[in-house]
Formats: structure tokens, C-alpha cells, sequence
């Protein structure tokens, strides 16, 4: 199939890239309107009860969580002073008149409702509620317009705006700033890592072809995504860490081998016929790999979860086709000229033997050794997971100087519940219930961490039940609390809700889930390294290793992000004494699909080898130096743009772009330059072996 592709795309080499370029300027054009359309949220799960709480609120009350909370400070005067009570009056009547403003609630309109005033008595709460669902396009733009006009200085008085519309647009902007920054940084340098690599300026432009290619196209599915479904702002991110490294990764694949089969004196035809028909193989399957681990996101409840997802299965499905599709045809109208522009002449023609050569030959004959050696490695690196606890993502995410983050901060020192995130609870048709409703209400007062229960209220045959808890609502500790509460003997059709909860439904739905997840990635890559190498024992070992690495990688992430180390590598952040759940899955699923990536680079040469009659021994040596320095500078260029993430300011970007760039290089030393070698001389010719009737199901090379 391969070799008939690569004859088809030569003959229709003009027509392929015409097409190409045609393609990437549609999805280019297109694909620039998925910027407006993404949202910072996605965090609940639409089967939950808090998320029937949310509806019911929002669809038969008309109610919501305030978009924004304003704190109006009056400095050392108490706010039940006239002179400040008619100025807090005054701005609340003038931010009710601001556009996208439904209704506001104050502490003076309330009557002097106490959870709306600060501790000390020198501030007070204005709650503002707008019409638009949270952290969408619409409740983040009247996020911006509050924090704008109400956020500083106020006639006398000092105003900090937060809520989750401020917030949100907070994330958003700086996420949107950050990843300008990350490419400006990665880009460039990419370029540079990539000449030295290929030695020549024309191979070198290859590999940003198929990324760039891919991240555009990816943009255009994800443009289509947004039609249907929410999809969350930090899906940029992985679209272009995945685009950019997975196009290296296959282009270098796939120049490295057409160059190899030119310098062996083929034709420019017969050269993209055997690179499609070996690398062109290798590619595919290693995006089948990449591709069913990614989709593994998309079981998770959660739609921040599902948005990667999509962004990951769709810029994988686009680096495969940029490299199979948009580069040979490229390829074949330079022919020779892939070599044009030389910088390094060493890297023109790679050395048939070398250092990889001789370390792998070296690892061989002590394997042992460096087994024992690589495993005490990952060990320690892994050591400080015993530590790790979860989290989602809140203003603490956002630099401590950010005024949103600011605003928040303040909510939760100096006032006494987290009023702007209630714990909102709903007795279905608890209208003929008071008694039993108002000893519930008395227990839940009872529970640690709750700081006040108001009166319930009757919503026709329903009845709505309010309450505070004292610490902020992503958080164990709310976790915790959500638990007790829903632990406590309530009336029958008792539903409990709101953020706190909304939070612990969605970590519960993740643990659920993960079990799941976990089979389909671990079946479907064994599956699929079977199909391809014929062989039983090395996609078990390739799944094993994977875990080893990905252990390694959370040790370091919860001893750096946890316990608060490498700040000045790093940079600074707020140190919250817990990792994002959806990050540590979004980081293991990627790690785990880059991984299998590299397995098969390497596994397919040394294959190869192996059926061209040479032994276990110098299979794996001359495999490991004509893949390694592949997998090296993939690696190597890979790590770089995720490491460029790191210069973001938002702390669950700033943990991706750092968890991906150290498990990419863990896996390309350690891992494939040490413990695969040895491991496969351990296991000598048993590597390649698998029961007779089970062989028919494998790839023929």
C-alpha cells in the first residue's frame, strides 16, 4: 500500500502540492476564528447532581452564581459609616446600568446581610450577576468591562474585582499572551536546532512545513468543534506543542530516510517509494498510537478533558497526513536539493556506525548493570509522588500580582465564607417538608468547614437551601466537605450543588472514569505495537517502560510544583500545595502517546535489521544509530517547545510545558538509550517471538 502511495504522489507530485498549500491557507483563514470562540471553563460534569443544581437554578429559577465580585474597601472607616453606605449605594446603582448587568446585590441592599461584609467590618461585597453562562465569551467580556472601570481607586474607596468572569478573562488574556511569547521563543529556536541536525537549510524548513500544517488544520477542525460543543482555551496550547513537535518528529522520519535512500544512489522516485514504504509505515502506525491514546480524553466527563481531546486526535490526524501526504510530493520536486544550503557537513550523511552504536554495544554486554542503574534513576526521581494531591485549577494559577488573582485572594482572607461560591442545595418537592427541612439545616450547620446555613426557601413545591463554606471551593479540603455534607440524613430528592460541589463531582467523575481510560490506552497500544513488530513481549515491555518514565516525571512535577522547588528555573508561581487533575492526566495521556511515538521509530529500524539476517546483538546497535539521533533531535526539538511553555505565567501551562519536556527527555536517554538495549539483549530472540496463529495478524515488511 505504501509503495503504491509513494509511486501515486511522485507522479502527482505538482497537483499534491498545490493542493497542499491550498489546504493550509483555507484552514489557516478558517481556523483564526477559533480564537474567539474558546471558553477558560469546561470543568463540570453535565451528569452530576450539582450539574442538575445548576440547571435547575439557571433554567427554572433564572438564577446564577454572581460573574463578578467587587470588594469595596473603605479603608479604616467601618461601612455601616453614612458616608460610605451612600457611596456604596451610589456605585451600585451605577454598575446595575452597565451593559451585560442583569441584577446586583450589595451588602447595604441586602440588609446588612453579614456574609456580605469582611471580618474586620472595612469592607464589603457588590455581587453582579450578568446573563452569560460562565467562563463563556460573553460572561469574560463583561469580566473585562468590571475590571476596567471597577478596579482601583473609586472616590475614596479602593475597589478589586474578581468572580469567575474576571477571572476567566484573566486566564484567558494571559494564556492568549503567553503562547505568542512560547512561540516567538520556540519557533526560531527550532529552526535553528533543525539546520544543525540536517546540516542543510532546505531539510531543515521541512519539518516546520508539516507542523505549521498541522497546527493550522488542527485549528480548522477545532473551529468546527466550537459549532457543537464548548471547547477550552488551554486546547491552544497542546495544538501547538503537539503540531509543532509531531511534525518534527515525522518529517525528520521522513527526510532522514529519503536522504539515506538518495545518498545510496536511488532515484528521486525510488527514494520516496522505499521511504514511504519504511518510514511512510513507521509514521502511520506511530500516529495510530499517538492518535488512540489521545482519544482516551474524550471518555472523560468533563468537556475541558474532551476539548484536548479533540485538539490532540485532530493535530495528530493532521501531522500524519502533512507527512504523508503534503511532504513527500515536496520532497520529490527538490530531489537532490533537500541537501542545498549546507551549514554541516557531518549531518549531510550520517555515520553507518557510531556513538549510539557503541553504547548500545556497550550497554549490551552489562545489561544488568544498567538496568539496575536506570531503574534506581527513575526510582529516585519518582520518590516524592507519594506526596502528590489534586486540585483543579482556580485564581491561583494566575501570577500572585494579577489583579484577578489579587481580588480572589482577598475574598478569602477577609471575609467569612467564600459568599460568591455558595453551596447551593435543592429539595425536590420539599415545599411540605419544613420540619424535616429545618433539622437538615440544623446538622449542616454542624458540619466543619460550613460558616453558615440561611434560612430555606420555598420555590413552588421545591425548596432551596444556601449555604457557606469557609475555604475556597477547588480545593481537598471543599472535597472533603461536600462529602460530609452529602454523608448528612437528608429529606428524600435532596440534591447538593454549587461550585464547591460542581468541583468534587468532577474529580469523583474523573476517578471513575480513569480506570477505563487506562485499559483502552494500555489494549489498544499493545494491539497495535503487536501488529507491527509480530512480536508478544515488546509491546508489554514498551507499556511497562512508559510507566516507569511516566512515574519519574510525576515524582519531579509534584517535588517541584508541590513542594515549591526550581522557582528560579521555572519561574515563580503560587506554591498551592496540590497539581491540576486534568493537567496530570492531560500529561501522562501525551506522555504516554509520545512515548510509543519513539518506541516504534526505534523498534521499526531495529526490525528492519533483524529481517535483513543480522543478530539480536547487531540489530539493536545498528537500529539504535540509525534511529537514535532521529529520536535525540525529536526529542531534543520537542522538549524545546514545550519548554517554552514554561515562560507562561499561568501555573497549569507553566506544568505542561514542564512535565512533557522532561518525560520527552527522560524517555530519549534513559529509556531508549539504556534500558531498551539491555532489556532487548536480556530477552535475546525471544523479543520477536509470538504464538503461530497469532503471527497472521502482523504487519509483513
Amino acid at each position: 500500500m505504501f509503495e503504491k502511495l509513494g509511486h501515486f504522489i511522485f507522479k502527482r507530485r505538482k497537483s499534491a502540492v498545490i493542493l497542499f498549500i491550498v489546504g493550509i491557507l483555507v484552514a489557516g483563514g478558517v481556523g483564526s476564528l477559533t480564537f474567539s470562540r474558546l471558553d477558560s471553563g469546561g470543568y463540570s460534569d453535565p451528569n452530576s447532581d450539582s450539574y442538575k443544581v445548576y440547571e435547575y437554578l439557571t433554567e427554572e429559577l433564572k438564577l446564577s452564581d454572581p460573574a463578578v465580585v467587587i470588594i469595596v474597601d473603605s479603608g479604616s472607616t467601618d461601612v455601616t459609616d453614612p458616608v460610605i453606605v451612600q457611596k456604596g449605594i451610589a456605585l451600585e446603582k451605577k454598575i446595575a446600568q452597565e451593559e451585560g448587568v442583569t441584577r446586583v446585590l450589595s451588602y447595604w441592599s441586602s440588609a446588612g446581610e453579614a456574609t456580605l461584609k469582611s471580618s474586620d467590618g472595612k469592607a464589603a461585597y457588590i455581587l453582579v450577576y450578568g446573563d452569560g453562562e460562565a467562563f463563556s465569551a460573553k460572561s469574560q467580556e463583561l469580566g473585562k468591562r468590571m475590571q476596567k472601570k471597577y478596579d482601583g481607586p473609586y472616590e475614596g474607596l479602593t475597589l478589586y474585582a474578581g468572580g469567575v468572569a474576571v477571572v476567566g478573562h484573566a486566564i484567558t488574556e494571559k494564556i492568549s499572551d503567553d503562547l505568542k511569547i512560547a512561540e516567538l521563543i520556540s519557533i526560531p529556536l527550532t529552526f535553528i536546532l533543525l539546520v544543525l541536525v540536517f546540516g542543510a537549510l532546505a531539510a531543515s524548513a521541512m519539518p516546520l512545513i508539516v507542523g505549521v500544517a498541522a497546527i493550522l488544520g488542527a485549528f480548522f477542525i477545532l473551529y468546527l468543534f466550537t459549532l457543537f460543543t464548548n471547547v477550552s482555551i488551554y486546547a491552544l496550547n497542546l495544538t501547538t506543542g503537539m503540531g509543532l513537535g509531531l511534525g518534527i518528529d515525522y518529517a525528520l522520519l521522513i527526510v532522514n530516510r529519503f536522504r539515506e535512500e538518495l545518498h545510496h544512489g536511488k532515484s528521486v522516485e525510488d527514494s520516496i517509494v522505499a521511504t514511504m514504504a519504511s518510514a511512510g509505515k513507521t509514521v502511520f502506525y506511530s500516529g495510530m498510537t499517538v492518535l488512540v491514546t489521545l482519544l482516551s480524553l474524550t471518555f472523560f466527563p468533563l468537556p475541558f478533558l474532551q476539548s484536548f481531546g479533540y485538539a490532540g486526535v485532530s493535530v495528530v490526524a493532521l501531522a500524519v497526513i502533512g507527512a504523508l501526504f503534503g511532504l513527500p510530493p515536496i520532497l520529490a520536486l527538490l530531489g537532490d536539493r533537500i541537501d542545498k544550503g549546507v551549514v554541516r557537513k557531518s549531518a549531510i550523511t550520517p555515520k553507518e556506525d557510531g556513538r549510539w552504536a557503541r553504547t548500545a554495544r556497550l550497554v549490551m554486554r552489562r545489561p544488568v548493570s544498567a538496568v539496575v542503574l536506570s531503574l534506581v534513576i527513575l526510582g529516585i526521581m519518582a520518590a516524592p509522588i507519594t506526596s502528590i494531591k489534586f486540585s483543579q485549577g482556580d485564581s491561583r494559577i494566575l501570577p500572585a500580582d494579577n489583579r484577578a488573582a489579587v481580588a480572589t485572594a482577598l475574598q478569602s482572607e477577609r471575609f467569612p465564607g467564600q459568599t460568591g461560591t455558595p453551596i447551593e442545595i435543592i429539595i425536590i418537592d420539599g415545599a411540605n417538608k419544613s420540619d424535616e427541612i429545618n433539622a437538615y439545616a440544623a446538622k449542616l450547620r454542624q458540619v466543619s468547614g460550613i460558616v453558615a446555613v440561611l434560612p430555606p426557601t420555598t420555590v413552588g413545591d421545591d425548596v432551596r437551601l444556601i449555604a457557606y463554606q469557609e475555604m475556597l471551593p477547588r480545593t481537598p479540603e471543599s472535597q472533603e466537605l461536600i462529602h460530609n455534607v452529602r454523608t448528612v440524613d437528608s429529606p428524600e430528592g435532596t440534591l447538593v450543588g454549587g461550585v464547591a460541589a460542581d468541583y468534587t463531582d468532577s474529580q469523583d467523575g474523573i476517578a471513575r472514569t480513569l480506570p477505563w481510560a487506562l485499559t483502552w490506552i494500555v489494549l489498544s497500544v499493545l494491539v497495535l505495537i503487536f501488529i507491527f513488530t509480530g512480536s508478544i513481549i515488546l509491546p508489554i515491555k514498551a507499556v511497562i517502560l512508559n510507566f516507569l518514565s511516566l512515574g519519574a516525571t510525576m515524582g519531579v512535577l509534584t517535588w517541584v510544583f508541590i513542594g515549591g522547588h526550581l522557582q528560579w528555573l521555572v519561574g515563580s508561581f503560587t506554591v498551592t500545595g496540590t497539581l491540576d487533575t486534568s493537567i496530570v492526566i492531560l500529561i501522562a495521556v501525551v506522555v504516554f502517546g509520545l512515548s510509543m511515538d519513539y518506541e516504534l521509530f526505534l523498534l521499526s529500524r531495529i526490525r528492519e535489521e533483524h529481517l535483513a539476517g543480522k543478530s539480536n546483538v547487531e540489530s539493536v546497535a545498528v537500529g539504535l544509530q540509525r534511529s537514535a539521533r532521529i529520536i535525540t533531535a525529536a526529542a531534543v526539538l520537542l522538549a524545546v517547545v514545550f519548554a517554552a511553555f514554561v515562560t507562561s505565567g499561568v501555573t497549569s501551562i507553566k506544568t505542561m510545558g514542564f512535565g512533557v519536556a522532561l518525560a520527552v527527555i527522560l524517555d530519549a536517554t534513559i529509556v531508549r538509550g539504556l534500558l531498551v538495549p539491555a532489556l532487548m539483549r536480556l530477552f535475546g530472540e525471544n523479543n520477536w517471538w509470538a504464538p503461530k496463529w497469532m503471527q497472521r495478524f502482523t504487519l509483513r515488511h
